[in-house]
């Protein structure tokens, strides 16, 4: 936090999507999974602490994952559709290890690129640390801290995520 400056919690926007697997190997198979995942970014956030660009962005990638006992392999890349002054079109591309620590932890590190979303905006490399903590079939608890590794000082000196989701 810059001197003098202060916290802030905001909502930021709502994603909505729906996953579609098309290929689903046996556990024999070498081949992974193959899925789209198109996402929503409904702008709800307040765009004053910066949770929200005001203009509903689409996300149109296909993933790929493979399982390797407690091990999950996965990644991928998209193309982001984002309207508004100054922002630009971009792409995102990454790539995540996980291993099942027990029934309910999941631990992982992922890296990933994105080109620049906005006219004087860099692109960015960087990676990130995570967990899943599923507090029932349904609620999970998710939680992510990283660091930029190109463009760090403009793009990604620090960030962590937390959130809460619903899967049904």
């Amino acid at each position: 936090m810059p001197d003098g400056g202060h916290a802030s919690f905001a909502l930021e926007d709502i994603e909505l999507g729906a996953k579609y697997r098309f290929i689903t190997p046996g556990e024999e198979d070498w081949f992974p999974q193959v899925a789209v995942y198109p996402q929503i970014l409904v702008p709800v956030g307040n765009q004053k602490f910066g949770f929200s660009t005001g203009h509903a962005q689409i996300y149109l990638p296909i993933l790929l994952q493979k399982n390797f006992g407690p091990w999950t392999a996965y990644g991928g890349g998209g193309y982001w559709i984002n309207p508004g002054a100054d922002n630009r079109n971009y792409g995102f591309l990454g790539a995540t290890l996980w291993r099942k620590v027990n029934d309910r932890l999941h631990l992982g590190a992922e890296i990933f690129h994105q080109t620049s979303p906005s006219s004087g905006v860099k692109e960015s490399t960087g990676f990130d640390v995570g967990m899943i903590y599923d507090l029932s079939d349904n609620w999970h608890l998710l939680g992510a801290a990283g660091t930029g590794l190109q463009n760090r000082r403009e793009t990604n000196q620090f960030s962590y995520y937390v959130a809460v989701s619903l899967t049904f």
